[in-house]
Protein backbone atom coordinates (compact mmCIF):
# COMPACT_ATOMS: atom_id res chain seq x y z
CA UNK A 1 0.00 0.00 0.00
CA UNK A 2 1.13 3.51 -0.73
CA UNK A 3 0.83 6.37 1.72
CA UNK A 4 -1.19 9.40 0.74
CA UNK A 5 2.07 11.29 0.26
CA UNK A 6 3.35 8.44 -1.90
CA UNK A 7 0.31 8.66 -4.17
CA UNK A 8 0.77 12.39 -4.54
CA UNK A 9 4.45 11.94 -5.34
CA UNK A 10 3.68 9.28 -7.95
CA UNK A 11 0.98 11.40 -9.50
CA UNK A 12 3.41 14.30 -9.84
CA UNK A 13 6.07 12.08 -11.39
CA UNK A 14 3.58 10.57 -13.83
CA UNK A 15 2.58 14.01 -15.06
CA UNK A 16 6.20 15.16 -15.21
CA UNK A 17 7.42 12.18 -17.25
CA UNK A 18 4.53 11.70 -19.68
CA UNK A 19 6.24 14.02 -22.21
CA UNK A 20 9.20 11.60 -22.10
CA UNK A 21 6.84 8.84 -23.23
CA UNK A 22 5.84 10.87 -26.26
CA UNK A 23 9.45 11.72 -27.12
CA UNK A 24 10.43 8.04 -27.06
CA UNK A 25 7.37 7.18 -29.17
CA UNK A 26 8.24 9.79 -31.80
CA UNK A 27 11.86 8.60 -31.91
CA UNK A 28 10.77 5.01 -32.53
CA UNK A 29 8.01 5.86 -34.97
CA UNK A 30 10.37 7.33 -37.58
CA UNK A 31 12.22 4.00 -37.65
CA UNK A 32 9.15 1.82 -38.14
CA UNK A 33 6.61 1.02 -40.87
CA UNK A 34 3.80 3.54 -41.36
CA UNK A 35 1.30 0.96 -40.08
CA UNK A 36 2.59 1.44 -36.53
CA UNK A 37 0.45 4.09 -34.85
CA UNK A 38 1.97 6.69 -32.55
CA UNK A 39 -0.87 6.21 -30.08
CA UNK A 40 -0.03 2.50 -29.75
CA UNK A 41 3.56 3.36 -28.86
CA UNK A 42 2.43 5.98 -26.36
CA UNK A 43 0.03 3.52 -24.75
CA UNK A 44 2.78 0.91 -24.34
CA UNK A 45 5.18 3.55 -23.04
CA UNK A 46 2.63 4.72 -20.51
CA UNK A 47 2.45 1.19 -19.14
CA UNK A 48 6.24 1.23 -18.90
CA UNK A 49 6.14 4.51 -16.99
CA UNK A 50 3.60 3.11 -14.56
CA UNK A 51 5.81 0.06 -14.00
CA UNK A 52 8.76 2.37 -13.38
CA UNK A 53 6.77 4.27 -10.77
CA UNK A 54 5.93 1.02 -9.00
CA UNK A 55 9.38 -0.55 -9.13
CA UNK A 56 11.84 2.30 -8.74
CA UNK A 57 14.23 1.95 -5.83
CA UNK A 58 16.58 4.89 -5.28
CA UNK A 59 18.84 2.63 -3.22
CA UNK A 60 20.06 0.98 -6.44
CA UNK A 61 21.82 4.19 -7.45
CA UNK A 62 20.14 5.00 -10.75
CA UNK A 63 18.13 8.19 -11.11
CA UNK A 64 14.40 7.90 -11.69
CA UNK A 65 14.80 9.62 -15.08
CA UNK A 66 17.21 6.93 -16.25
CA UNK A 67 15.13 4.09 -14.83
CA UNK A 68 11.90 5.43 -16.30
CA UNK A 69 13.48 6.02 -19.69
CA UNK A 70 14.64 2.40 -19.87
CA UNK A 71 11.25 1.07 -18.74
CA UNK A 72 9.36 3.25 -21.22
CA UNK A 73 11.51 2.26 -24.16
CA UNK A 74 11.54 -1.38 -23.10
CA UNK A 75 7.76 -1.49 -22.92
CA UNK A 76 7.48 -0.03 -26.43
CA UNK A 77 9.97 -2.54 -27.83
CA UNK A 78 8.15 -5.41 -26.11
CA UNK A 79 4.89 -4.27 -27.66
CA UNK A 80 6.44 -4.03 -31.12
CA UNK A 81 7.97 -7.48 -30.83
CA UNK A 82 4.52 -8.98 -30.34
CA UNK A 83 3.69 -7.85 -33.89
CA UNK A 84 4.85 -9.58 -37.03
CA UNK A 85 4.28 -7.26 -39.96
CA UNK A 86 7.02 -8.58 -42.24
CA UNK A 87 5.91 -11.27 -44.75
CA UNK A 88 7.73 -14.59 -44.62
CA UNK A 89 8.92 -14.11 -48.18
CA UNK A 90 10.70 -10.91 -47.20
CA UNK A 91 12.21 -12.57 -44.14
CA UNK A 92 13.58 -15.34 -46.36
CA UNK A 93 14.98 -12.73 -48.72
CA UNK A 94 16.64 -10.90 -45.82
CA UNK A 95 18.34 -14.11 -44.74
CA UNK A 96 19.48 -14.64 -48.33
CA UNK A 97 21.07 -11.18 -48.32
CA UNK A 98 22.88 -11.95 -45.06
CA UNK A 99 24.16 -15.23 -46.49
CA UNK A 100 25.30 -13.57 -49.73
CA UNK A 101 27.15 -10.81 -47.86
CA UNK A 102 28.85 -13.38 -45.63
CA UNK A 103 29.98 -15.51 -48.60
CA UNK A 104 31.26 -12.52 -50.54
CA UNK A 105 33.19 -11.14 -47.58
CA UNK A 106 34.91 -14.50 -47.21
CA UNK A 107 35.69 -14.70 -50.93
CA UNK A 108 36.75 -11.09 -51.46
CA UNK A 109 38.33 -10.29 -48.12
CA UNK A 110 36.47 -6.96 -48.04
CA UNK A 111 32.98 -5.51 -47.90
CA UNK A 112 31.23 -6.30 -51.20
CA UNK A 113 29.73 -3.60 -53.38
CA UNK A 114 25.97 -3.46 -53.91
CA UNK A 115 26.38 -4.61 -57.51
CA UNK A 116 28.36 -7.63 -56.32
CA UNK A 117 25.69 -8.59 -53.79
CA UNK A 118 22.96 -8.22 -56.41
CA UNK A 119 24.93 -10.41 -58.80
CA UNK A 120 25.39 -13.07 -56.12
CA UNK A 121 21.64 -13.02 -55.53
CA UNK A 122 21.05 -13.26 -59.29
CA UNK A 123 18.85 -10.18 -59.42
CA UNK A 124 19.07 -6.76 -61.07
CA UNK A 125 20.56 -3.99 -58.94
CA UNK A 126 17.22 -2.16 -58.82
CA UNK A 127 15.46 -5.26 -57.50
CA UNK A 128 18.16 -5.71 -54.85
CA UNK A 129 17.78 -2.10 -53.71
CA UNK A 130 14.02 -2.54 -53.48
CA UNK A 131 14.60 -5.64 -51.39
CA UNK A 132 16.75 -3.57 -49.05
CA UNK A 133 13.87 -1.14 -48.66
CA UNK A 134 11.46 -3.98 -47.95
CA UNK A 135 13.66 -5.62 -45.34
CA UNK A 136 14.53 -2.34 -43.66
CA UNK A 137 10.82 -1.57 -43.22
CA UNK A 138 10.54 -4.71 -41.14
CA UNK A 139 13.71 -4.29 -39.11
CA UNK A 140 12.59 -3.75 -35.56
CA UNK A 141 15.32 -1.73 -33.91
CA UNK A 142 18.09 -3.83 -35.44
CA UNK A 143 20.66 -3.09 -32.76
CA UNK A 144 18.36 -4.50 -30.09
CA UNK A 145 18.38 -7.68 -32.19
CA UNK A 146 22.16 -7.56 -32.41
CA UNK A 147 22.32 -7.22 -28.64
CA UNK A 148 20.26 -10.38 -28.32
CA UNK A 149 22.96 -12.12 -30.35
CA UNK A 150 25.73 -10.53 -28.32
CA UNK A 151 26.54 -7.14 -29.76
CA UNK A 152 26.16 -3.37 -29.30
CA UNK A 153 27.75 -0.48 -31.19
CA UNK A 154 30.70 -0.03 -28.89
CA UNK A 155 32.40 2.60 -31.02
CA UNK A 156 29.28 4.72 -30.48
CA UNK A 157 30.27 5.29 -26.84
CA UNK A 158 28.36 2.47 -25.15
CA UNK A 159 29.15 3.87 -21.72
CA UNK A 160 25.90 5.83 -22.10
CA UNK A 161 23.82 2.94 -23.44
CA UNK A 162 21.70 0.57 -21.31
CA UNK A 163 23.07 -2.65 -22.81
CA UNK A 164 26.74 -2.09 -21.95
CA UNK A 165 26.76 -4.61 -19.11
CA UNK A 166 25.61 -7.37 -21.46
CA UNK A 167 28.93 -7.34 -23.30
CA UNK A 168 32.16 -9.07 -22.43
CA UNK A 169 35.42 -7.74 -23.82
CA UNK A 170 35.57 -10.23 -26.69
CA UNK A 171 32.08 -9.27 -27.86
CA UNK A 172 32.96 -5.59 -27.64
CA UNK A 173 36.07 -6.03 -29.75
CA UNK A 174 34.21 -8.13 -32.31
CA UNK A 175 31.57 -5.48 -32.82
CA UNK A 176 34.11 -2.67 -32.90
CA UNK A 177 35.88 -4.52 -35.70
CA UNK A 178 32.61 -5.15 -37.56
CA UNK A 179 31.63 -1.48 -37.42
CA UNK A 180 35.08 -0.31 -38.43
CA UNK A 181 34.93 -2.62 -41.46
CA UNK A 182 31.77 -0.94 -42.79
CA UNK A 183 32.15 1.29 -45.84
CA UNK A 184 32.66 4.88 -44.70
CA UNK A 185 29.22 6.11 -45.73
CA UNK A 186 27.44 3.27 -43.95
CA UNK A 187 29.58 3.79 -40.86
CA UNK A 188 28.62 7.46 -40.82
CA UNK A 189 24.97 6.57 -41.35
CA UNK A 190 24.98 4.25 -38.33
CA UNK A 191 26.61 6.90 -36.14
CA UNK A 192 24.11 9.55 -37.21
CA UNK A 193 21.15 7.20 -36.79
CA UNK A 194 22.03 5.46 -33.52
CA UNK A 195 24.34 7.84 -31.68
CA UNK A 196 23.05 11.21 -32.86
CA UNK A 197 19.47 9.84 -33.18
CA UNK A 198 18.73 11.62 -36.44
CA UNK A 199 15.73 10.34 -38.40
CA UNK A 200 16.01 9.02 -41.94
CA UNK A 201 15.24 12.37 -43.54
CA UNK A 202 17.89 14.14 -41.45
CA UNK A 203 20.47 11.44 -42.17
CA UNK A 204 19.68 11.78 -45.88
CA UNK A 205 20.28 15.52 -45.71
CA UNK A 206 23.73 14.95 -44.18
CA UNK A 207 24.66 12.27 -46.70
CA UNK A 208 23.11 14.07 -49.66
CA UNK A 209 20.78 11.18 -50.57
CA UNK A 210 17.07 10.44 -50.41
CA UNK A 211 15.24 8.89 -47.46
CA UNK A 212 14.74 5.77 -49.54
CA UNK A 213 18.47 5.52 -50.17
CA UNK A 214 19.20 5.92 -46.46
CA UNK A 215 16.80 3.05 -45.80
CA UNK A 216 18.66 0.88 -48.31
CA UNK A 217 22.07 1.70 -46.90
CA UNK A 218 20.86 1.08 -43.36
CA UNK A 219 19.50 -2.35 -44.24
CA UNK A 220 22.72 -3.21 -46.05
CA UNK A 221 24.85 -2.11 -43.09
CA UNK A 222 22.84 -4.33 -40.77
CA UNK A 223 23.40 -7.30 -43.10
CA UNK A 224 27.14 -6.63 -43.11
CA UNK A 225 27.25 -6.48 -39.31
CA UNK A 226 25.21 -9.65 -38.96
CA UNK A 227 27.53 -11.43 -41.37
CA UNK A 228 30.60 -10.37 -39.38
CA UNK A 229 29.03 -11.30 -36.05
CA UNK A 230 27.90 -14.65 -37.42
CA UNK A 231 31.43 -15.48 -38.60
CA UNK A 232 32.89 -14.64 -35.21
CA UNK A 233 30.34 -16.66 -33.24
Amino acid sequence: MYTAQGRIKQGELFTQYMPLVRRHALTLQVRLPASIELDDLIQAGTVGLLEALGRFDAAHGASFATFASQRIRGAMVDELRTRDWLPRSVRRAARAVDDAVRRLEQQLGRSPEESEIALALEMPLGDYQQLLNDTNSGQLLPFEELVADGGEPVSFDVSNLPFEKLLDEQQRQTLIAAIEALPEREKLLMALYYQEELNLKEVGAVLGVTESRVSQLHSQAISRLRARLHDSA
